[in-house]
Protein backbone atom coordinates (compact mmCIF):
# COMPACT_ATOMS: atom_id res chain seq x y z
CA UNK A 1 0.00 0.00 0.00
CA UNK A 2 2.94 2.47 0.74
CA UNK A 3 4.28 2.07 -2.51
CA UNK A 4 0.89 2.81 -4.49
CA UNK A 5 -0.52 -1.06 -5.16
CA UNK A 6 -3.74 -2.30 -4.08
CA UNK A 7 -4.13 -5.62 -2.25
CA UNK A 8 -6.46 -7.95 -2.50
CA UNK A 9 -7.14 -9.41 0.75
CA UNK A 10 -8.07 -13.13 0.08
CA UNK A 11 -8.01 -14.94 3.67
CA UNK A 12 -6.75 -18.02 4.40
CA UNK A 13 -6.64 -20.43 1.05
CA UNK A 14 -4.82 -23.03 -0.15
CA UNK A 15 -1.39 -22.02 -2.06
CA UNK A 16 -2.80 -23.71 -5.66
CA UNK A 17 -5.59 -20.94 -4.83
CA UNK A 18 -3.65 -17.79 -4.35
CA UNK A 19 -1.84 -18.88 -8.23
CA UNK A 20 -5.38 -19.22 -9.51
CA UNK A 21 -6.71 -16.30 -8.77
CA UNK A 22 -3.87 -14.10 -9.33
CA UNK A 23 -4.02 -15.28 -12.75
CA UNK A 24 -7.98 -14.77 -12.97
CA UNK A 25 -8.17 -11.58 -11.32
CA UNK A 26 -4.92 -10.33 -13.53
CA UNK A 27 -3.29 -9.12 -10.46
CA UNK A 28 0.49 -8.24 -11.10
CA UNK A 29 1.56 -10.32 -8.04
CA UNK A 30 0.00 -13.16 -5.65
CA UNK A 31 1.39 -13.45 -2.37
CA UNK A 32 1.22 -16.44 -0.50
CA UNK A 33 2.18 -16.36 3.65
CA UNK A 34 2.78 -20.13 4.42
CA UNK A 35 4.88 -22.37 6.76
CA UNK A 36 3.63 -25.24 4.17
CA UNK A 37 4.91 -28.60 5.69
CA UNK A 38 6.10 -26.92 8.38
CA UNK A 39 5.45 -25.69 12.10
CA UNK A 40 3.90 -22.52 12.23
CA UNK A 41 7.21 -20.49 13.03
CA UNK A 42 8.62 -21.59 9.58
CA UNK A 43 6.19 -18.83 7.57
CA UNK A 44 7.94 -17.89 4.51
CA UNK A 45 6.71 -16.19 1.22
CA UNK A 46 5.09 -17.65 -2.15
CA UNK A 47 5.16 -15.39 -4.94
CA UNK A 48 3.40 -15.71 -8.06
CA UNK A 49 3.48 -13.97 -11.28
CA UNK A 50 0.59 -12.27 -13.35
CA UNK A 51 0.35 -15.90 -15.46
CA UNK A 52 -0.57 -17.78 -11.75
CA UNK A 53 3.08 -19.36 -12.24
CA UNK A 54 5.62 -19.20 -8.98
CA UNK A 55 8.43 -16.89 -9.71
CA UNK A 56 11.22 -18.31 -10.89
CA UNK A 57 14.78 -18.43 -8.64
CA UNK A 58 16.63 -15.85 -10.62
CA UNK A 59 13.76 -13.13 -9.96
CA UNK A 60 13.08 -14.39 -6.58
CA UNK A 61 16.87 -13.98 -5.76
CA UNK A 62 16.66 -10.53 -7.64
CA UNK A 63 13.87 -9.30 -5.11
CA UNK A 64 15.83 -10.29 -2.44
CA UNK A 65 18.84 -8.80 -2.91
CA UNK A 66 16.50 -5.29 -3.56
CA UNK A 67 15.36 -6.00 -0.04
CA UNK A 68 18.53 -5.14 1.34
CA UNK A 69 18.00 -1.96 0.19
CA UNK A 70 14.40 -1.17 1.15
CA UNK A 71 14.81 1.72 3.65
CA UNK A 72 15.98 3.62 0.72
CA UNK A 73 13.29 3.19 -1.05
CA UNK A 74 10.34 6.34 -1.73
CA UNK A 75 7.24 5.71 -0.74
CA UNK A 76 3.85 7.19 -1.90
CA UNK A 77 2.56 10.76 -1.01
CA UNK A 78 -0.72 10.02 0.48
CA UNK A 79 -2.99 10.94 -2.34
CA UNK A 80 -1.26 7.41 -4.37
CA UNK A 81 -1.49 5.17 -1.52
CA UNK A 82 -2.60 1.74 -2.50
CA UNK A 83 -6.14 0.62 -1.18
CA UNK A 84 -6.54 -2.62 0.61
CA UNK A 85 -9.50 -4.88 -0.54
CA UNK A 86 -10.91 -7.79 0.85
CA UNK A 87 -12.32 -10.59 -1.69
CA UNK A 88 -15.28 -12.21 0.12
CA UNK A 89 -16.26 -14.84 -2.14
CA UNK A 90 -12.26 -15.73 -2.73
CA UNK A 91 -13.20 -19.28 -1.35
CA UNK A 92 -16.07 -19.76 -3.04
CA UNK A 93 -14.16 -19.02 -6.02
CA UNK A 94 -11.55 -21.63 -5.34
CA UNK A 95 -14.41 -24.11 -4.53
CA UNK A 96 -16.34 -23.87 -7.75
CA UNK A 97 -12.81 -24.03 -9.42
CA UNK A 98 -11.91 -27.66 -7.33
CA UNK A 99 -15.07 -28.87 -8.39
CA UNK A 100 -15.14 -28.27 -12.25
CA UNK A 101 -12.08 -30.39 -12.50
CA UNK A 102 -13.91 -33.45 -11.81
CA UNK A 103 -15.23 -35.36 -14.53
CA UNK A 104 -19.16 -34.15 -15.44
CA UNK A 105 -20.40 -37.58 -15.06
CA UNK A 106 -18.96 -38.82 -12.14
CA UNK A 107 -20.29 -38.17 -8.58
CA UNK A 108 -18.53 -39.63 -5.10
CA UNK A 109 -21.90 -41.06 -3.85
CA UNK A 110 -21.59 -44.21 -1.78
CA UNK A 111 -17.64 -43.31 -1.37
CA UNK A 112 -16.85 -42.25 2.54
CA UNK A 113 -13.80 -40.18 2.76
CA UNK A 114 -11.62 -38.92 5.68
CA UNK A 115 -9.88 -35.88 5.22
CA UNK A 116 -7.05 -33.88 7.33
CA UNK A 117 -7.17 -30.69 6.37
CA UNK A 118 -3.59 -30.44 8.65
CA UNK A 119 -4.81 -27.66 10.57
CA UNK A 120 -4.52 -25.39 7.22
CA UNK A 121 -5.37 -23.57 4.80
CA UNK A 122 -7.66 -26.26 3.08
CA UNK A 123 -9.58 -26.42 6.61
CA UNK A 124 -13.32 -25.33 4.85
CA UNK A 125 -12.59 -25.64 1.31
CA UNK A 126 -11.38 -29.69 1.16
CA UNK A 127 -14.39 -30.84 3.42
CA UNK A 128 -16.96 -28.52 0.95
CA UNK A 129 -15.64 -29.70 -1.93
CA UNK A 130 -16.07 -33.59 -1.01
CA UNK A 131 -19.38 -32.94 0.43
CA UNK A 132 -20.65 -31.33 -2.48
CA UNK A 133 -19.49 -33.72 -5.09
CA UNK A 134 -21.53 -36.19 -3.32
CA UNK A 135 -19.15 -38.23 -0.05
CA UNK A 136 -19.81 -38.86 2.95
CA UNK A 137 -16.78 -36.93 4.85
CA UNK A 138 -14.70 -37.46 8.09
CA UNK A 139 -12.55 -34.45 8.65
CA UNK A 140 -9.86 -34.06 10.86
CA UNK A 141 -7.74 -31.05 11.36
CA UNK A 142 -10.16 -28.76 10.85
CA UNK A 143 -9.74 -26.30 14.50
CA UNK A 144 -6.88 -24.15 13.35
CA UNK A 145 -5.96 -21.33 15.93
CA UNK A 146 -2.82 -20.12 14.61
CA UNK A 147 -0.27 -22.79 16.35
CA UNK A 148 -1.54 -26.24 15.50
CA UNK A 149 -1.12 -26.07 11.88
CA UNK A 150 0.89 -28.97 10.61
CA UNK A 151 0.94 -30.81 14.40
CA UNK A 152 0.73 -34.11 14.13
CA UNK A 153 -1.17 -34.31 11.64
CA UNK A 154 -1.76 -33.51 7.91
CA UNK A 155 0.73 -35.33 5.33
CA UNK A 156 3.78 -34.89 7.44
CA UNK A 157 2.03 -37.33 9.98
CA UNK A 158 -0.97 -38.94 8.65
CA UNK A 159 -1.43 -41.57 11.34
CA UNK A 160 -4.57 -39.82 12.66
CA UNK A 161 -5.94 -40.01 8.74
CA UNK A 162 -4.80 -44.08 8.84
CA UNK A 163 -6.43 -44.45 12.16
CA UNK A 164 -9.45 -42.90 11.20
CA UNK A 165 -10.01 -44.74 8.03
CA UNK A 166 -9.91 -47.90 9.88
CA UNK A 167 -11.91 -46.87 12.74
CA UNK A 168 -15.05 -45.22 10.25
CA UNK A 169 -15.00 -47.90 7.74
CA UNK A 170 -13.67 -45.84 5.11
CA UNK A 171 -13.10 -46.29 1.37
CA UNK A 172 -10.20 -44.08 1.69
CA UNK A 173 -8.13 -41.24 3.56
CA UNK A 174 -6.67 -37.87 2.36
CA UNK A 175 -4.29 -36.39 4.25
CA UNK A 176 -2.92 -32.43 2.79
CA UNK A 177 0.05 -30.12 4.13
CA UNK A 178 -0.59 -27.03 5.90
CA UNK A 179 -1.30 -24.90 2.63
CA UNK A 180 -2.89 -27.68 0.86
CA UNK A 181 -0.47 -28.12 -2.25
CA UNK A 182 0.14 -31.74 -1.61
CA UNK A 183 -1.27 -34.78 0.17
CA UNK A 184 -0.53 -38.53 0.67
CA UNK A 185 -3.53 -40.87 0.44
CA UNK A 186 -4.43 -44.08 2.96
CA UNK A 187 -6.24 -46.86 1.44
CA UNK A 188 -9.29 -49.03 2.84
CA UNK A 189 -7.09 -50.55 5.18
CA UNK A 190 -5.13 -47.47 6.25
CA UNK A 191 -2.45 -48.52 4.32
CA UNK A 192 -0.32 -45.14 2.92
CA UNK A 193 -0.15 -44.55 -1.10
CA UNK A 194 2.41 -41.78 -1.65
CA UNK A 195 2.71 -39.10 -4.50
CA UNK A 196 4.81 -42.03 -7.20
CA UNK A 197 2.01 -44.10 -6.74
CA UNK A 198 -0.47 -41.84 -7.38
CA UNK A 199 1.47 -40.02 -10.79
CA UNK A 200 1.45 -43.51 -12.50
CA UNK A 201 -2.16 -44.14 -11.52
CA UNK A 202 -2.93 -40.83 -13.37
CA UNK A 203 -0.50 -40.89 -16.24
CA UNK A 204 -1.95 -44.48 -17.09
CA UNK A 205 -5.05 -43.30 -17.07
CA UNK A 206 -4.90 -40.49 -18.90
CA UNK A 207 -2.19 -42.45 -21.30
CA UNK A 208 -5.11 -44.80 -22.04
CA UNK A 209 -7.49 -41.80 -22.70
CA UNK A 210 -5.37 -40.38 -25.23
CA UNK A 211 -4.96 -37.24 -22.35
CA UNK A 212 -1.33 -37.55 -21.28
CA UNK A 213 1.14 -34.73 -23.18
CA UNK A 214 4.83 -35.30 -23.27
CA UNK A 215 4.62 -38.98 -23.72
CA UNK A 216 5.33 -39.66 -19.77
CA UNK A 217 6.04 -37.71 -16.75
CA UNK A 218 8.47 -35.09 -14.79
CA UNK A 219 9.38 -36.41 -11.19
CA UNK A 220 12.31 -35.24 -9.00
CA UNK A 221 15.61 -37.31 -8.62
CA UNK A 222 14.04 -38.62 -5.12
CA UNK A 223 11.05 -40.48 -7.08
CA UNK A 224 11.66 -44.46 -6.55
CA UNK A 225 13.17 -46.64 -9.67
CA UNK A 226 10.59 -48.76 -9.69
CA UNK A 227 8.53 -45.72 -11.22
CA UNK A 228 10.98 -45.28 -13.95
CA UNK A 229 10.68 -48.79 -14.69
CA UNK A 230 6.92 -48.78 -14.48
CA UNK A 231 6.67 -45.91 -16.97
CA UNK A 232 9.31 -47.44 -18.98
CA UNK A 233 7.31 -50.83 -19.01
CA UNK A 234 4.32 -48.25 -20.67
CA UNK A 235 6.14 -47.03 -23.26
CA UNK A 236 6.37 -43.78 -21.37
CA UNK A 237 9.41 -41.66 -19.75
CA UNK A 238 10.05 -40.13 -16.68
CA UNK A 239 11.85 -37.58 -16.80
CA UNK A 240 13.77 -36.65 -13.42
CA UNK A 241 14.90 -32.52 -11.77
CA UNK A 242 16.09 -31.22 -8.56
CA UNK A 243 13.91 -31.49 -5.64
CA UNK A 244 11.45 -29.02 -5.26
CA UNK A 245 7.95 -28.92 -7.19
CA UNK A 246 8.70 -25.23 -9.15
CA UNK A 247 11.72 -26.93 -10.64
CA UNK A 248 9.20 -29.81 -11.76
CA UNK A 249 6.26 -27.22 -12.93
CA UNK A 250 9.42 -25.28 -14.62
CA UNK A 251 10.42 -28.68 -16.92
CA UNK A 252 6.58 -29.54 -17.46
CA UNK A 253 5.91 -26.00 -19.19
CA UNK A 254 9.73 -26.62 -21.36
CA UNK A 255 8.94 -29.76 -22.78
CA UNK A 256 4.79 -30.24 -22.70
CA UNK A 257 4.17 -32.59 -20.10
CA UNK A 258 1.08 -32.20 -17.75
CA UNK A 259 1.47 -34.88 -15.41
CA UNK A 260 4.36 -34.63 -12.96
CA UNK A 261 4.92 -34.02 -9.05
CA UNK A 262 7.34 -35.78 -6.17
CA UNK A 263 6.89 -38.70 -4.16
CA UNK A 264 5.91 -36.73 -1.02
CA UNK A 265 2.96 -35.85 -2.49
CA UNK A 266 2.81 -32.59 -4.47
CA UNK A 267 1.10 -33.75 -7.86
CA UNK A 268 1.31 -31.39 -10.79
CA UNK A 269 -1.42 -31.49 -13.16
CA UNK A 270 -1.47 -28.85 -15.75
CA UNK A 271 -4.23 -29.05 -17.46
CA UNK A 272 -5.91 -27.91 -14.17
CA UNK A 273 -3.38 -26.02 -12.02
CA UNK A 274 -0.21 -24.11 -12.14
CA UNK A 275 1.16 -25.69 -9.33
CA UNK A 276 0.67 -28.83 -6.91
CA UNK A 277 -2.80 -28.74 -5.65
CA UNK A 278 -3.68 -31.45 -3.40
CA UNK A 279 -7.27 -31.59 -3.93
CA UNK A 280 -7.50 -31.44 -7.22
CA UNK A 281 -5.04 -34.50 -7.52
CA UNK A 282 -7.07 -36.39 -5.10
CA UNK A 283 -9.97 -35.96 -7.15
CA UNK A 284 -7.95 -37.13 -10.28
CA UNK A 285 -7.40 -40.18 -8.16
CA UNK A 286 -10.68 -40.33 -7.36
CA UNK A 287 -12.44 -40.32 -10.85
CA UNK A 288 -9.81 -43.17 -11.50
CA UNK A 289 -11.19 -45.14 -8.33
CA UNK A 290 -14.55 -44.89 -9.39
CA UNK A 291 -14.40 -45.95 -12.90
CA UNK A 292 -11.80 -48.53 -11.70
CA UNK A 293 -15.00 -50.23 -9.63
CA UNK A 294 -12.15 -51.74 -7.19
CA UNK A 295 -10.74 -50.60 -3.72
CA UNK A 296 -8.11 -48.31 -3.10
CA UNK A 297 -5.90 -50.77 -1.96
CA UNK A 298 -5.96 -52.84 -5.33
CA UNK A 299 -6.70 -49.54 -7.85
CA UNK A 300 -3.75 -47.45 -5.74
CA UNK A 301 -0.92 -49.87 -6.07
CA UNK A 302 0.35 -49.28 -9.68
CA UNK A 303 3.65 -50.63 -9.18
CA UNK A 304 6.02 -52.35 -7.04
CA UNK A 305 8.81 -50.00 -5.59
CA UNK A 306 12.32 -50.77 -5.06
CA UNK A 307 13.62 -51.22 -1.37
CA UNK A 308 14.34 -47.16 -0.51
CA UNK A 309 15.60 -45.91 2.48
CA UNK A 310 15.83 -42.21 3.59
CA UNK A 311 18.01 -40.54 6.47
CA UNK A 312 18.69 -37.31 7.31
CA UNK A 313 21.69 -35.44 9.65
CA UNK A 314 22.19 -31.91 10.62
CA UNK A 315 25.38 -29.95 9.64
CA UNK A 316 24.73 -26.71 10.96
CA UNK A 317 26.12 -24.94 7.76
CA UNK A 318 29.25 -26.91 7.38
CA UNK A 319 29.66 -27.75 3.23
CA UNK A 320 30.79 -31.27 4.57
CA UNK A 321 29.96 -32.59 0.79
CA UNK A 322 33.13 -31.01 -1.02
CA UNK A 323 35.06 -32.81 1.51
CA UNK A 324 37.51 -35.87 0.17
CA UNK A 325 36.21 -38.33 3.00
CA UNK A 326 32.53 -38.04 2.33
CA UNK A 327 33.04 -37.77 -1.51
CA UNK A 328 35.05 -41.06 -1.37
CA UNK A 329 32.21 -42.68 0.61
CA UNK A 330 29.46 -41.23 -1.86
CA UNK A 331 31.61 -42.69 -4.96
CA UNK A 332 32.07 -45.75 -2.93
CA UNK A 333 28.36 -46.76 -2.53
CA UNK A 334 27.51 -45.20 -6.02
CA UNK A 335 29.47 -48.02 -6.89
CA UNK A 336 28.18 -50.46 -4.46
CA UNK A 337 24.33 -50.17 -6.44
CA UNK A 338 25.19 -49.91 -9.87
CA UNK A 339 23.08 -50.91 -12.08
CA UNK A 340 20.30 -52.03 -9.38
CA UNK A 341 20.10 -48.88 -7.95
CA UNK A 342 20.69 -45.04 -6.98
CA UNK A 343 21.95 -43.07 -4.76
CA UNK A 344 20.88 -39.52 -4.35
CA UNK A 345 23.35 -37.29 -1.44
CA UNK A 346 21.67 -33.77 -1.10
CA UNK A 347 21.40 -30.70 1.19
CA UNK A 348 17.82 -29.82 2.03
CA UNK A 349 16.40 -26.62 0.70
CA UNK A 350 14.84 -25.62 4.47
CA UNK A 351 16.95 -27.00 6.75
CA UNK A 352 20.52 -27.36 8.08
CA UNK A 353 20.41 -30.99 6.90
CA UNK A 354 21.91 -33.32 4.57
CA UNK A 355 19.42 -35.84 2.95
CA UNK A 356 21.00 -39.15 1.85
CA UNK A 357 18.71 -41.55 0.27
CA UNK A 358 19.57 -44.84 -1.50
CA UNK A 359 17.51 -47.56 -3.61
CA UNK A 360 17.87 -51.06 -5.17
CA UNK A 361 17.22 -55.02 -5.81
CA UNK A 362 19.04 -55.48 -2.43
CA UNK A 363 17.57 -53.92 0.81
CA UNK A 364 20.39 -54.94 3.04
CA UNK A 365 22.66 -52.93 0.15
CA UNK A 366 21.01 -50.08 0.25
CA UNK A 367 20.56 -50.17 3.86
CA UNK A 368 24.29 -50.12 4.20
CA UNK A 369 25.20 -47.26 1.54
CA UNK A 370 23.17 -45.17 3.41
CA UNK A 371 24.70 -45.82 6.66
CA UNK A 372 28.08 -45.61 5.64
CA UNK A 373 27.50 -42.03 3.85
CA UNK A 374 25.50 -40.59 6.87
CA UNK A 375 28.52 -41.84 9.62
CA UNK A 376 30.48 -40.03 7.11
CA UNK A 377 28.84 -36.92 7.21
CA UNK A 378 27.94 -36.74 10.85
CA UNK A 379 31.64 -37.32 11.47
CA UNK A 380 32.71 -34.39 9.72
CA UNK A 381 29.94 -32.21 11.17
CA UNK A 382 30.73 -33.36 14.90
CA UNK A 383 34.44 -32.59 14.31
CA UNK A 384 33.62 -28.93 12.62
Amino acid sequence: ISMGMDAVLLGPLPTPGVGILTRSMRADLGVMISASHNPYADNGIKLFGPDGYKLSDAVETAIEARLDDCDDWPTCPPDRLGRALRMEDARGRYIEFVKNTFPKGLSLDGLKIVVDCANGAAYRVAPTVLQELGAEVVPLGVNPDGFNINRDCGATAPGAMQAAVVAHGADLGIALDGDADRLILADEKGALIDGDQLMALVARSWSRAGRLSGGGVVATIMSNLGLERYMAGLGLTLVRTPVGDRYVVERMRADGFNVGGEQSGHIILSDYATTGDGLIAALQVLAVLIEAGGPMSVVGRVFQPLPQRMRNTRVNGLDVLEHAHVRAAIRSGEAALAGTGRLVVRRSGTEPVIRVMAEGEDEILVGRVVDEVIAAVAGLAADG
